[in-house]
């Protein structure tokens, strides 16, 4: 089980480098977005959740220790899509993402804490609207041992924290926003990762 989870990490950790220029000795991960996905929800009136279409996530390993890693997820801020054109306007806007102005939501770990046999925190940087915060992305891993996994978890933010201050006419919006982050991936080289026992 803790093969598989470092397999999923190294799979989501991989360097964008070449193949051939990673070092002897370091877990290669891909990410298969084919089969992974981020999404969000907020508490309103009226269901604000969607998913965002167009994102990119790495994960860079240093060593076989999944601690090491470092996780970057780049998402375009207009291509979110809650089912509603109106939403997906407002949420693009200035009040919102302001994705004209700020095209990327970011997150890059700045620390990988195993905090269980198959849970981890990733600390590390977020940035929406050009305002960037310390955030947590709190995950499970599953498939440890097998050579591919999934990493599923969640952050929470408030939006005022990155100037998203505004409401929606008519529409009653929780401060709190959910992401749920599920990533899936496999070890394409490199030994397996290690984990904690």
């Amino acid at each position: 089980m803790r093969l598989a989870i470092l397999c999923l990490l190294a799979c989501v950790l991989s360097p964008s480098m070449p193949q051939a220029q990673v070092p002897d000795g370091v877990p290669v991960i891909k990410i298969m977005k084919e089969d992974s996905s981020i999404k969000f929800n907020v508490k309103a009136s009226v269901a604000i959740d969607g998913t965002f279409d167009k994102w990119d996530a790495t994960v860079t390993m240093t060593s076989p220790d999944v601690e090491t890693g470092v996780l970057d997820v780049k998402i375009q801020a207009a291509s979110v899509n809650t089912g509603s054109g109106m939403k997906n306007g407002k949420l693009k806007g200035k009040d919102f993402f302001n994705a004209e102005h700020d095209p990327l939501i970011t997150f890059h770990s700045t620390k990988i804490v195993q905090t269980g046999p198959d849970t981890f925190d990733f600390v590390g940087d977020f940035t929406i609207r050009g305002v960037t915060r310390p955030e947590k992305l709190t995950f499970t891993l599953s498939g440890k041992g097998t050579g591919s996994g999934e990493i599923k978890g969640t952050m929470a933010f408030d939006r005022k924290d990155y100037g998203m201050k505004s409401g929606i006419p008519f529409i009653k919006i929780a401060d709190r926003v959910e992401v749920t982050v599920d990533l899936k991936g496999k070890r394409v080289s490199g030994p397996p990762l290690v984990f904690k026992q």
